[in-house]
């Protein structure tokens, strides 16, 4: 990103080890439009959360890098399918449990949102575009709330029963390196919050997984069909 303002990032953590090993390492903000991306070897997405604001161009920029004929990981093609969260329903497809979901587009109004809680079957649901980041435009809602049409007039969106357990729990997050299992973290919302994220107070911690964590990681990963560098 061109700032990373309030964001975490802990990419300077790997630019240390790598020098060691020999890499070379500088950060490029993808907006940089007069970025040489010729004269590198590879370049590697880190932290641009800022993507979703204009994904139309952060696309465009990652094709500039390929036609360069700089390696790019992970792949366009990959970064294609996942940023946009209906990759979800894929994945669903080949066999990977996920949070119920209604795929809607275009106007909100309450008699759609009350539809929603009847067809979910629940009392709280959680409504968000499908290309998003960082929570931004994340909802967590008992009744319909008329800000939501002009939010969502011209964003397509995915709606799930709010899954207590997120936090009563937490959000496992499991890390692959090569698809190899590398490390897992939890992730918590702080009081009153359900947003998990570390911009909205949210804690992580490093833990251990259980099998079935494990099991559900690899095959979600699995069902990807192609090595990734990380996931």
């Amino acid at each position: 990103m061109d700032d990373m303002g309030d964001y975490v990032s802990d990419d300077e953590l790997a630019i240390g080890p790598l020098r060691e090993l020999g890499w070379d390492v500088e950060t490029v903000s993808w907006r940089d439009k007069n970025a040489d991306w010729e004269k590198y070897e590879a370049v590697i997405l880190r932290t641009p959360w800022d993507y979703h604001e204009v994904p139309d161009e952060f696309l465009d920029a990652l094709k500039k890098i390929e036609a360069a004929g700089t390696r790019l990981e992970n792949s366009l093609e990959i970064v294609k399918w996942n940023l946009n969260k209906t990759y979800l329903q894929e994945l669903e497809e080949r066999g990977v449990l996920i949070v119920p979901t209604i795929w809607g587009m275009g106007r909100i109004d309450e008699n759609i949102v009350n539809k929603w809680f009847q067809l979910l079957g629940a009392d709280e649901i959680i409504i968000k575009p499908v290309i998003s980041a960082t929570a931004r435009h994340t909802y967590r809602i008992r009744k319909f709330l008329p800000e939501l049409t002009a939010i969502f007039e011209n964003q397509d969106h995915m709606v799930q029963p709010f899954m207590k357990n997120i936090v009563e729990e937490g959000e496992f997050s499991l890390f692959y390196f090569g698809s190899e299992f590398s490390h897992a973290i939890l992730k918590s919302p702080k009081q009153d919050d359900f947003r998990v994220q570390e911009e909205w107070g949210g804690i992580i911690k490093a833990v251990e997984p259980d099998e079935k964590i494990l099991e559900a990681g690899e095959n979600a990963l699995n069902q990807i069909g192609q090595k990734l560098l990380y996931a």
